[in-house]
């Protein structure tokens, strides 16, 4: 796949070592969260709103109410910066300087646009269904076209991008090696629970197929990037 260009926007300046702008790694990391936070500048003020997010291709997706002031100005060509981040786990140096945490995090430059046709945003919300619960819009009822319309669907085009990650052992001064202290990684990994039917469920539903690949004990961004890679 081609790299994205690193421009004045999205170059890591900072450890650039850890930076990566290759668009197999952008998209991986993309496509193992579901949470992101959308930075904008309305009338001077900065904001930033986190949501839901999916890709396609090399676009970005998110959705809200039409009543949302943030949807409204970003349907306009807005620029937006988008971030996802995944912590992995703590770093425990020898010395408080060289703490830290592994990551892997990635950021999105363009301009937020509004998808204004109907059956467009109906494809791109049962989409993001299907993203996350292969099978499910089949099992529910029909999306209506009141509930369309109350909902707004953003996309940006991803015009620039650089993702950054640290893994790895902490890396102390080389003196500080010989201190008779505990030094080295606790993980961090965000874990599928035993699910919890609604009171309402009747008695003797089974469980929707479509949730078939949350099974407890698995990783969310492994069982994320699986539904990803299927689609």
């Amino acid at each position: 796949m081609p790299d994205f260009k690193a421009g004045p926007r999205s170059k890591v300046k900072r450890l650039h070592q850890r930076a990566h702008y290759d668009q197999e790694t952008v998209y991986r990391l993309l496509d193992a969260g579901v949470t992101c936070h959308i930075a904008y500048v309305i009338d001077g003020q900065p904001y930033c709103t986190p949501t839901a997010y999916w890709r396609h291709g090399n676009r970005v997706y998110w959705h809200g109410s039409s009543a949302s002031r943030m949807l409204r100005e970003q349907a306009e060509g807005l620029p937006v910066c988008l971030t996802a981040t995944h912590f992995d786990g703590l770093v425990v140096a020898r010395s408080g300087f060289h703490c830290s945490m592994n990551y892997r995090s990635v950021m999105l430059f363009g301009e937020a646009h509004m998808l204004e046709d109907a059956a467009e945003k109906q494809t791109a919300v049962e989409a993001y269904i299907t993203r996350l619960m292969p099978g499910r819009a089949e099992e529910m009822r029909a999306i209506t076209a009141q509930e369309i319309k109350a909902t707004k669907v953003i996309f940006m085009e991803i015009e620039e991008a650089s993702a950054k990650v640290r893994n790895g052992p902490p890396a102390d001064d080389e003196e500080d090696y010989a201190l008779p202290i505990w030094a080295g990684v606790i993980p961090f990994t965000t874990v599928i629970g035993e699910a919890e039917a609604c009171p309402r469920v009747a008695a003797g539903t089974p469980t929707s197929a479509s949730l078939a690949p949350y099974a407890p004990g698995r990783a969310l961004d492994e069982v994320l990037s699986d539904l990803s890679a299927a689609s």
